[in-house]
């Protein structure tokens, strides 16, 4: 039996951060970050069934095609993602009043849509990305046992080689998306890649201020990268843990991303709702065909 203080549940029930009860989730969930974002998605659902907040994870349930959604905000960072992926996969595989891991394992289908900086002068401000792989600057998934058997690991080797990684920086750490769900977007409209899940906005991004970095030249080293055939394409910061969490727990997972910024170029889309809202319509249309 899994300990109060290891899973820890609300007065009514619900699980301790996002607030839900099994009954609550659908198979097929969103992540988003933004909370105001949920209810972006939630406006193209022909009905709601259930909404929930608390703090920044807010949750809607509804219907989409008679197919059963949810849309969940995590915030940002893969220390959210941690929160949000153990408590989706405990809401489904683990019975809440025994405390007890079910026999029959559930899998959902888990896609984030996201905002993104483009790594290649070659992918401009608008494009939409599919995350092949993605790579974790955060060094969250060390922290679980086995991290090894999920993580392609010849790709990290020469990363941290081509790189120069400093050994006082976290240990990156590389996860495949889910090839069930990348197959629902093979079309010439998402270009493919691998992205970098960074830590923070500045500094893990290479954006510099008042503090100097510690690795100066790593932006341009992200820029000519390849292995096998695969280039970098785009910073963000929770799609690592999605992936490494999800392929550790059973789940399928993807990310997309509407490219805001163009970290080569200079260029920024600061006015970019519109083609976020596409790019939801879209995603949920190639969901539920």
């Amino acid at each position: 039996m899994i300990q109060e203080s290891e899973l820890i549940l609300n007065n009514d029930g619900t699980i301790f951060h996002l607030h839900l009860k099994p009954e609550n989730v659908a198979d097929q969930v969103i992540l988003v970050g933004d909370q105001d974002r949920v209810e972006t998605v939630a406006g193209f659902f022909d009905s709601i069934e259930f909404s929930a907040q608390n703090r920044e994870f807010k949750t809607i349930t509804g219907l989409y095609k008679n197919r059963r959604i949810s849309v969940i905000s995590t915030g940002i960072g893969t220390d959210n993602i941690d929160i949000v992926l153990n408590e989706l996969d405990a809401l489904v595989n683990i019975d809440l009043k025994t405390r007890e891991i079910k026999k029959e394992k559930k899998s959902l289908s888990i896609v984030r849509i996201g905002t993104s900086g483009s790594l290649q002068e070659d992918i401009p401000v608008n494009s939409y990305v599919i995350s092949q792989k993605s790579i974790g600057f955060d060094g969250m998934l060390n922290f679980y046992a086995d991290r090894e058997l999920i993580s392609d690991l010849p790709f990290e080797k020469a990363f941290k080689s081509f790189t120069g990684w400093k050994n006082s920086l976290p240990t990156p750490y590389v996860v495949n998306s889910s090839k069930k769900l990348i197959s629902k977007f093979d079309t010439e409209l998402f270009k493919k890649g691998v992205t970098i899940s960074a830590p923070g906005f500045y500094g893990p991004q290479g954006r510099v201020l008042r503090i100097p970095l510690a690795m100066p030249q790593l932006n341009q080293l992200l820029e000519q990268f390849q292995f096998e055939g695969l280039k970098i394409t785009n910073f963000e910061m929770e799609s690592s843990a999605i992936y490494g969490l999800s392929k550790m727990l059973g789940h399928n997972a993807l990310t997309v991303c509407l490219i805001i910024a163009n970290r080569v170029t200079g260029q920024a889309n600061e006015n970019y709702r519109p083609k976020m809202e596409h790019l939801i319509k879209t995603v949920l249309d190639n969901l539920t065909e």
